[in-house]
């Protein structure tokens, strides 16, 4: 009986994962395209500004206020609606739109949006966010295409384990005690072709495993590293590579049944 596959999850998992990406890229577009239509605040002379990441001046009338609250709002109708609920909040801690504006973007950001913040919807803050915005972007480019040339390893490599599988299974159906010693060879030749498939698939994943996908020159994601994250809910950790492997071991078992029934024919 050919071992269990786990290679259909694997894909099912890949295409899950990338549903969700591709939604949270469009979100995130959207969400540019609404902060670029916001029209900033102008900043009083002699305003006070902060430096560093955040780079925005101090709230100077009414209207900066409003910028932000629009921002906040766009945030909401957009990226929210693509992330997942912080439940896990403490008691007096972010609430959960600054949490996950924290999370998408970064803390200065979320802090300089949060209604309790004391900062205009300068033009520096307007710029910050659709900094942070457009990374986020770049980063779930890079997700998507990672994730598009996982499912496509994993189905060049299906493509190997059905064949192989398939042929056990209707291998099993017949006892080798009603095979011909021709027969027997051309099956244990058979499984020595199978065996060095399995190789040779192992052996294309390990190095898929060891590259990066990368985007316009930015860091790119190591395909180790979203494996990892990907299948760690599945009952293996890496479940190509332990298809593959079981496979080949099903295939040593059953040359070394056929040779046992060779020698005792020659």
């Amino acid at each position: 009986m050919p071992p269990t596959t786990y290679v259909d999850a694997a894909i099912e998992r890949v295409d899950t994962e990338r549903g969700g990406a591709a939604a949270k890229l469009s979100a995130v577009e959207s969400f540019v395209d609404r902060v670029e239509s916001l029209s900033p605040a102008s900043s009083r002379a002699g305003a006070p500004s902060v430096a560093g990441s955040g780079g925005v001046a101090r709230r100077a009338d009414a209207r900066g206020s409003r910028g932000c609250e629009s921002v906040r709002n766009a945030f909401a109708e957009t990226v929210r609606s693509q992330t997942a609920p912080d439940t896990g909040g403490k008691q007096g801690g972010p609430g959960p739109l600054q949490a996950a504006i924290r999370r998408e973007f970064t803390e200065s950001i979320a802090v300089a949006l949060a209604p309790a913040s004391d900062v205009s919807f300068s033009p520096r803050l307007k710029q910050a966010v659709l900094t942070a915005a457009r990374n986020r972007q770049s980063e779930l480019t890079v997700l998507c295409r990672t994730l598009d040339r996982e499912r496509a390893s994993l189905r060049t490599a299906a493509e190997a384990v059905d064949a192989i599988a398939s042929w056990i299974a209707a291998a099993d159906g017949t006892p080798l005690s009603e095979l011909g010693f021709d027969a027997l060879r051309g099956r244990h030749e058979t499984l020595a072709d199978h065996r060095e498939r399995c190789d040779g698939v192992a052996a294309d994943r390990q190095s898929f495993l060891a590259a990066t996908t990368a985007h316009d020159g930015d860091a790119g994601l190591r395909h180790r590293d979203l494996a990892a994250s990907l299948y760690g809910a599945l009952s293996v950790d890496h479940p190509l590579l332990t298809t593959v492997s079981r496979l080949d071991d099903a295939c040593g078992e059953c040359q070394r049944a056929v040779r046992a029934h060779l020698v005792r024919r020659a």
